[in-house]
């Protein structure tokens, strides 16, 4: 039975939340934090999915569920990748994001495309633990300690091995910051699954073997220590593997801009964006959230992990010292080129990718690809959207394109009428939008 406590503060907690049924949950979440419980009950139960099974599924995703939570499936058409057209799935809340992405995907498609090329597939773990003793002890029997490693986990490893993947190196680490601290760096390969629970099963057994290996009698008496494990988990940050997606025409092929602005003046406004983005953090941050803004809504719609992707990602665009911007840009003659190296752990078997039922579309959509061929996908969209937000950026700015897509959501939120969304769209084509001038015009239209 749960039961509803008052902490002090004002705030209310309850202890057996987990406990009850999910219109219990909802039910006293309504009751307690909302003014209008049963309209708020009816609202939350309305986004349960109608078909029982699948909102099953969707509950053992997560943890004290109360509801779904909807985001638009869109796609960008025409993203054509090493001479194949693909039509990309994109979950995200920001209509700006799929025009820009769908603008840029056609707009390159009829350049040539996109080339793209895998640079690495390695992903890496880490056991970390301290040792009293002498680190050349640990160099001189590395070796040994990798061989017991492999031999113990041989039942975990098997099938990855027979997948062409499994464990590819180990090294050993230290750091003088925390006393007697060490780390074993294991680099993983493991095909087109994200491989998460395949290396953190690994690292917990490769720790087990460390510790044993460490304190059997005769490397006990020759050590005179003991190894303590602090803690085995894989690490997001995946600098090996690793995408570069490039773009590249001639100059003169480039088009024509707004207000008469030349090939060649918006190739070198273009690049003269991106050499801000390398140094400049504040501008980095936001150019790089815009890569993002293509990559995530791939890697949602795929059922992949996009914190994940975002951490390494960030951490990458430091790795010198100082954040800078992930793509990058260079004028040789007349040749324009645009491109990106990024490091993206990606799967397409296994984890939610094989349960979730719009995953399974998406994969379907692109053609079941493999994770090496989703890497080089999710970065191109990334590519193009950076690419149509810097063409904004340098020529009409930001804002014209990105309020005109934002104004059925002004309309919406204003409770306009059919008669008065159809005449704001056409006066809205020669007229700037904002949320005061919607409200002005719907004013004059009533």
């Amino acid at each position: 039975m749960s039961k509803m406590q008052n902490s002090g503060s004002g705030s209310k907690s309850i202890s057996g939340f987990s406990k009850l049924s999910k219109r219990g949950k909802i039910k006293w979440i309504v009751e307690n934090f909302f003014r209008d419980p049963e309209t708020v009950m009816h609202e939350l139960t309305s986004y349960w999915h109608k078909n029982e099974d699948q909102q099953k599924l969707l509950d053992g995703f997560s943890e004290n569920t109360i509801t779904n939570f909807p985001m638009p499936f869109s796609v960008a058409p025409n993203l054509m990748i090493n001479g194949k057209i693909y039509v990309a799935p994109m979950v995200i809340e920001e209509s700006s994001v799929v025009a820009a992405a769908s603008a840029g995907a056609k707009f390159w498609m009829d350049r040539g495309g996109i080339r793209a090329k895998i640079l690495g597939t390695e992903k890496l773990g880490q056991i970390h633990f301290l040792w009293n003793g002498e680190e050349e002890f640990l160099r001189s029997n590395l070796h040994q300690i990798k061989v017991k490693m492999l031999l113990d986990a041989k039942e975990i490893i098997s099938n990855m091995d027979k997948r062409g993947g499994g464990v590819r190196d180990f090294k050993l680490i230290t750091n003088q910051t925390i006393p007697h601290y060490y780390q074993i760096l294991v680099s993983f390969e493991t095909c087109d699954s994200m491989g998460a629970n395949f290396i953190n099963s690994c690292l917990e057994s490769f720790a087990q073997s460390l510790e044993l290996f460490c304190s059997s009698n005769d490397v006990s008496l020759q050590s005179g220590y003991e190894v303590e494990i602090l803690m085995s988990i894989l690490s997001n940050y995946t600098p090996e593997c690793l995408v570069r997606v490039e773009l590249s025409c001639p100059i003169s092929e480039l088009g024509e801009f707004p207000e008469g602005m030349s090939a060649r003046e918006f190739a070198e406004r273009f690049y003269q964006a991106i050499q801000i983005a390398k140094f400049d953090t504040h501008r980095a941050v936001t150019h790089n959230k815009g890569i993002f803004n293509g990559i995530d809504a791939v890697v949602l719609a795929t059922a992949n992990d996009f914190r994940a992707v975002e951490a390494c990602g960030h951490a990458y665009a430091a790795r010198d010292g100082q954040y800078r911007s992930l793509s990058d840009c260079s004028l040789e003659g007349d040749q324009f080129l645009f491109f990106m190296e990024i490091p993206l752990a990606l799967g397409t078997v296994g984890g939610l990718t094989a349960l979730h039922p719009i995953a399974k579309r998406s994969l379907e959509l692109l053609g079941n690809p493999t994770a090496q061929e989703l890497m080089m996908i999710a970065a191109s969209v990334g590519l193009v959207q950076n690419f149509s937000a810097i063409r904004s950026l340098v020529t009409t700015g930001i804002q014209q394109g990105h309020m005109k897509m934002h104004l059925t959501n002004i309309l919406n939120q204003f409770q306009a009428t059919e008669q008065q969304k159809s005449k704001a769209e056409e006066h809205f084509k020669t007229h700037k939008v904002s949320v005061q001038s919607v409200r002005q015009f719907l004013n004059s239209t009533q």
